[in-house]
């Protein structure tokens, strides 16, 4: 049997209904989801259990439940995807705490003009919005998860207020219902995230027949063999060979470089690759389920499957401290009058005093305030982090693995040399190669041509006008300046229509060794060789410092790249760092999952190819100026795009973890002192009341000293090469 859940906004919950469906009988096989909200299960033939008894325990836990079938799956895809795209205030949980906000708001203005009724507007507050929470906690008590955090939380509202402190019962719960709001809007984004990819892959595609006819076609109803033709600007439909044709593909979806490549006969293409130049035929090896998409969006969700929840201190905390406590309590209350003779008023008072200490709103408040400053300080700085989880996290990673393009560089090509082959080569003879290359490029959309007509504009130099511009897909573009027929290729091409002497050579080999891209040009009529200009995708002016920020913080870094190996080499290099060049999106994932066996590993980047990694690492860091995949799918997005950023992210989480250390410590430590003296009857329930609410502020004021996070330790090192 297969279902779609709706309404678990963090991966606890999985655990939560595993557990409740596991003491069904005969059921079996339980398998669930969180990322693709998909469960599936296996009922025993004329067993116990029916749709209609998991639906109902499912509903009663507080989520939403339907049935699919294989069949339906793709189209139930489609349709949540057009359907539940609810604005946050239009959910249950964004109504919720919109009315919970209300019902505050007219608790506190009542409170100021009627002082004497502000204490039952807020008791109506704490009642309506702890409800919800109270119900769920009894259907998890029934099901076999008797202290969960809506346990814990509804112990919490009801204790303040009965102790009197109703004004603080529902700023607890409100602030609880925030956080819970906050969990589902990132649980739904990061859903959006998977949904983007397979928007990747074109709807149709153009089917050729065996006359050479063509037709449109679904791309999701290609077979393999079926001849495909993509046309120039059209995305590919399908993983393929090319049987006809030459063209530069944008393979950027896919591998993350930003530099097209030429394909010719033979060559392999991935669906959802941009065809940028020439018409292409191409024979489909794969059908729309086994895609490279497809595998990367499968990667994707296995990985967010497979991530293992993080479990909330407080709530794993409140399976001893809270029946423990009122176990005590309990004991306080009846052992001395029973066993000891001991006065029942006496020991009723104490017993609920050690009741009102035992009131966990400190505890309770003491993480999600920490988690509030620190995600406050995040956001100030450009860090968007995704909830609390990934934030104490972020802290306990030791190893960092990087993309190259668009997350260490700029993911854009510049040149960086031009050298002149005519005689008498000097600064003029640069700037009429400079010119000539400007004038032959002038109509091609080429990055690296565009790179070339950028750099010649902003030196001022007069472009010539160039006539019959065409181009060898893939190879070569040709133009006529001033009467001349020239050519701008690879140095292979140039190698092949040209004679290169060993001089030039050697020039072009050294280039190439410093991980840069040279583009020669040629006269086609003499055959003469005039000249070259290398680009390069350059750091980013913060990268050597961002890296060298992390060693000194004592944390290791990789650079994962798809990029070949000798510009991954050189940029390594430079950057002092560890790196694996050539790399798939497979490659990167595997390779992450051999790290994560002794290390806790973040990866950053900015690819729609870096999707998988960034879901399998233990936390996922997107580049803010990465594709919309990457950053939904990341857990923390670097909206500035500064590798520094990293640095101060774990600096930011570091102090947050210590924050909550230093809370929970005065939480637990100012009540254990209080427990203690009010057994002993030291202490009544004025100074317990006095203990929990100072407990509160002690830690709201703790918490509020990560505002004043100042970010890692710059280190002035060089920042280029």
């Amino acid at each position: 049997m297969q279902y779609h859940i709706k309404g678990m906004d963090c991966a606890s919950c999985v655990g939560k209904i595993e557990t409740a469906l596991a003491r069904m009988p005969d059921v079996s096989d339980i398998r669930l989801n969180f990322a693709t909200e998909k469960l599936e299960l296996t009922l025993a033939p004329d067993g116990a259990t029916q749709f209609s008894d998991i639906e109902k325990t499912i509903k009663r836990l507080g989520f939403g439940i339907s049935a699919t079938t294989n069949e339906s799956n793709a189209a139930n895809s489609s349709n949540q995807s057009a359907t539940e795209q609810q604005r946050w205030w239009q959910t249950r949980k964004g109504k919720q705490v919109v009315g919970l906000g209300i019902l505050m708001g007219v608790a506190y203005a009542l409170s100021l003009l009627f002082p004497d009724y502000g204490m039952w507007a807020f008791a109506v507050a704490v009642i309506v919005g702890v409800f919800p929470f109270a119900r769920k906690a009894v259907a998890l008590t029934m099901t076999g998860t008797p202290f969960s955090i809506e346990m814990l939380m509804s112990v919490a509202a009801i204790g303040a207020l009965i102790i009197g402190e109703p004004e603080e019962a529902a700023a607890v719960v409100f602030l609880f219902s925030v956080g819970e709001l906050l969990e589902g809007v990132a649980a739904d984004r990061a859903r959006a995230g998977i949904r983007a990819l397979a928007s990747l892959v074109p709807k149709t595609a153009i089917l050729l027949d065996a006359q050479g006819g063509q037709r449109s076609v679904p791309a999701a109803s290609l077979q393999v063999d079926d001849l495909v033709l993509v046309r120039p600007g059209d995305k590919v439909s399908a993983d393929g060979v090319i049987t006809q044709g030459d063209s530069s593909l944008d393979d950027s979806p896919v591998t993350g470089e930003s530099i097209p490549v030429g394909k010719t006969v033979g060559d392999k293409v991935f669906a959802g690759s941009i065809n940028l130049e020439g018409a292409l035929q191409i024979r489909v090896e794969k059908t729309a389920a086994d895609n490279t998409i497809a595998r990367i969006i499968e990667l994707v969700e296995q990985a967010q499957a497979s991530k293992a929840p993080t479990a909330r201190f407080i709530e794993k905390f409140s399976r001893y401290y809270t029946p423990a406590v009122i176990a005590i309590a309990a004991l306080v209350i009846v052992v001395p009058p029973l066993a000891l003779g001991g006065e029942w008023a006496t020991w009723l008072y104490r017993g609920l005093a050690l009741l009102l200490i035992a009131c966990p709103c400190a505890l309770v408040l003491s993480t999600p305030a920490a988690i509030a400053s620190g995600l406050a300080v995040g956001a100030r700085r450009g860090l968007l982090i995704k909830g609390g989880s990934a934030l104490e996290i972020i802290g306990r990673v030791n190893t960092v693995a990087f993309d190259k393009t668009g997350t260490l560089t700029e993911g854009k090509p510049r040149v960086t040399d031009i050298t002149a082959f005519t005689k008498g080569a000097s600064s003029q003879g640069e700037n009429e190669i400079l010119a000539l290359f400007a004038s032959v490029e002038s109509a091609s959309s080429h990055p690296l041509a565009k790179a070339i007509i950028d750099y010649a504009n902003d030196a001022d130099i007069i472009i010539p006008v160039a006539s019959n511009a065409y181009a060898t897909a893939g190879k070569a573009v040709h133009a006529t300046v001033a009467g001349r027929a020239l050519a701008i290729g690879s140095p292979v091409y140039a190698a092949n229509e040209t004679s290169i002497t060993s001089k030039q050579n050697t020039h072009i080999e050294a280039l190439q060794n410093e991980g840069k891209t040279v583009s020669v040009l040629f006269d086609e009529q003499s055959s003469e060789v005039l000249g070259l200009i290398a680009l390069r995708d350059e750091l980013r002016d913060d990268a050597v410092e961002g890296v060298a920020q992390l060693k000194a913080m004592g944390i290791r870094s990789v650079m994962l790249t798809g990029d070949n190996r000798l510009t991954a080499q050189a940029l390594a290099s430079h950057l002092d760092v560890e790196w694996e060049a050539e790399l798939l999106p497979e490659d990167k994932l595997r390779l992450l999952n051999e790290m994560k066996d002794s290390n806790k590993v973040a990866m950053i980047g900015d690819g729609i190819n870096d999707a998988p990694a960034l879901a399998t690492a233990d936390v996922g860091i997107a580049m803010g100026g990465g594709t919309d995949v990457a950053i939904e799918t990341a857990d923390v997005a670097l909206l500035k795009s500064r590798v520094t950023d990293v640095a101060h992210l774990i600096a930011l989480s570091r102090a947050t973890l210590s924050n909550i250390h230093q809370n929970v410590i005065f939480a637990l430590g100012l009540k254990a002192v209080f427990l203690i003296t009010t057994v002993l009857g030291i202490t009544g329930l004025w100074i317990a009341v006095l203990a929990d609410t100072g407990a509160t502020v002690l830690v709201t004021l703790n918490a509020l000293r990560l505002l004043r996070f100042k970010g890692a330790h710059s280190l002035k090192v060089p920042s280029r090469y």
